[in-house]
């Protein structure tokens, strides 16, 4: 037995079973991010919230745990990590009631807003918790795996459970599912999460946090807005602003003595190397998830329910991946176990090059897992690697720049594959327009697919056949250039995975544990 393994304290009974505790609420967390897509409709019916109103219901969840985990993931080091965590429970379940009772859409906008800003507690707050529960490389890995997998776990199941919780209540109750998780986590939580807080944190600054959450708010909001309209005036305004105040946020973290996100983070080389691999990695894995589920709805003509459910294999194959990677990992190197998975993640984007809009189902499948399991190593060891080669007074800060990462990842994802996808569904789509269309049914059937199925129903049936045909192709063709980057992507990932050596599991430096030890329940 190494050295490491004898003297590194490992984990027991009590840490597993609050490993599973903070796996369950990061679930609902990420289930948050896509229920509400199905209640749409309903949403539109009952409080009749305007276009604009609408995309800020839908949006502003995810725009505020973008901005604010940086100053979560800091603020768990100062105050403490579980107590940050059963604050952020305590107000997703509030809110979250809050939300499912709504009376208007300026209500429901502010709650979701308020459930983004608890939510964004929830990832640091879990992350750096396993830093401290699990000191042991190896668990710690397993442990991360775990963590990963219940983000799979509730993108596959929100959708699936959205749709059942629809099909028999209203829609608040989507909302309502959350309350009794979050009750759990208060009653487990002090029993079974240790506390940990860096002992010589100073107090945290306000300016810096709202700089933070400003400049992300903006920025995200930015690339959204290019993805859904293109490079608009105001999308790259947004950007910009963003981008601007990013840089006053550097600025002032390294004049501060105490800053709220410490720069020399940034100085090791492990933890840099980590972070661009767990960013560009988002950005690949959503040349899938913003294609295939309108491929399945729009061109294959399934409805969310069968949609959704036709997403599981590709988030099972993140579930195994993810649980099988730790286990893997002790008998390949990391770099090339990495760096091959990125090529399988290739091959399985190539395969989308296959599917045209007649069919397809099977090459979906064939894909999604594909790519699913050729990620799985890239997200683990990156986690595993960064929260390894952090300070453990660090860690949640370290955590929150962690999902910082993967938030940007996943929008410049949405804005650059998007903006392909849409460049080549227009092109597609103009040549097909009948000279006779409006101006007002022209515009919505170059704008989407979906418009242009609406406009196409309301045509002559030959016309209106034919632009089927051709939008359906032209989208096809959006989804194949998006694979296509998507792939070559992960190509080039995996060079940069191997020309870099090893990486993974961190073996810590045993005389380092003692910093890294719970305080105690008086604090």
């Amino acid at each position: 037995m190494t050295e490491t393994s004898t003297t590194t304290p490992r984990a027991g009974r009590r840490e597993w079973l609050g490993l599973a505790v903070i796996a369950l609420a990061c679930v609902l967390y990420v289930m948050d991010l896509t229920v509400l897509h199905l209640a749409v409709p309903a949403i539109s019916a009952d409080l009749q919230p305007t276009s604009t109103e609408m995309l800020w219901i839908i949006d502003v969840y995810g725009f505020m745990v973008a901005g604010s985990l940086i100053t979560m993931g800091s603020l768990g080091d100062r105050i403490g990590r579980r107590r940050l965590l059963l604050i952020g429970a305590a107000a997703f379940g509030i809110t979250s009631v809050l939300a499912a009772f709504s009376t208007s859409p300026e209500m429901l906008i502010a709650t979701r807003a308020l459930l983004g800003l608890s939510g964004a507690t929830l990832a640091p707050s879990t992350l750096s918790l396993i830093r401290s529960m699990f000191h042991d490389p190896r668990q710690r890995s397993t442990a991360i795996g775990i963590w990963i997998t219940s983000f799979s776990v509730g993108a596959a199941v929100g959708p699936v459970i959205g749709g059942v919780v629809l099909e028999y209540f209203w829609w608040g109750a989507v909302f309502l599912i959350n309350v009794p998780v979050m009750v759990a986590l208060l009653v487990l939580g002090p029993r079974l999460l240790p506390e940990y807080r860096d002992p010589d944190a100073g107090r945290a600054d306000l300016p810096s946090a709202v700089l933070s959450l400003v400049a992300m708010l903006a920025l995200v909001y930015g690339l959204k807005r290019v993805a859904e309209d293109g490079v608009t005036a105001t999308a790259l305004v947004a950007a910009l602003a963003g981008l601007g105040l990013g840089a006053v946020f550097v600025r002032r973290q390294r004049r501060l003595a105490d800053p709220l996100i410490d720069l020399s983070l940034f100085r090791i080389p492990a933890f840099s190397a980590a972070l661009a691999r767990y960013g560009i990695g988002v950005f690949v894995v959503f040349g899938g998830f913003l294609f295939i589920p309108q491929y399945l709805q729009l061109v294959l003509g399934m409805s969310p329910l069968e949609a959704g459910l036709w997403t599981l294999p590709w988030a099972l194959s993140f579930v195994v991946g993810s649980n099988v990677t730790p286990i893997l990992a002790r008998r390949i190197d990391p770099a090339w176990l990495m760096g091959g998975g990125l090529v399988v993640a290739a091959l399985g984007f190539g395969v989308l090059l296959g599917v045209d809009a007649g069919s397809g189902l099977a090459l979906i499948v064939l894909s999604s897992i594909g790519f699913s399991l050729g990620m799985s190593p890239a997200f683990t060891l990156t986690n595993d690697l960064i929260m390894g080669s952090a300070p453990p007074e660090r860690a949640g800060a370290a955590a929150g720049v962690s999902e910082t990462a993967a938030e940007l990842g996943g929008a410049l994802g949405i804005a650059v594959l998007g903006s392909i996808g849409v460049a080549a569904y227009r092109r597609g789509v103009d040549e097909a327009l009948p000279a006779a269309l409006s101006p007002d049914d022209a515009h919505a059937a170059e704008g989407t697919l979906g418009g242009a199925l609406d406009v196409a129903a309301g045509l002559p049936a030959a016309t209106g056949d034919a632009l089927v045909v051709a939008a359906e192709a032209a989208f096809t063709t959006g989804l194949h250039l998006g694979a296509a980057t998507a792939a070559v992507t992960s190509l080039a990932l995996a060079g940069f995975v191997l020309v870099r050596g090893p990486v993974g599991v961190i073996e810590e430096d045993p005389e380092s544990e003692p910093v890294d030890q719970p305080v105690t329940s008086a604090d």
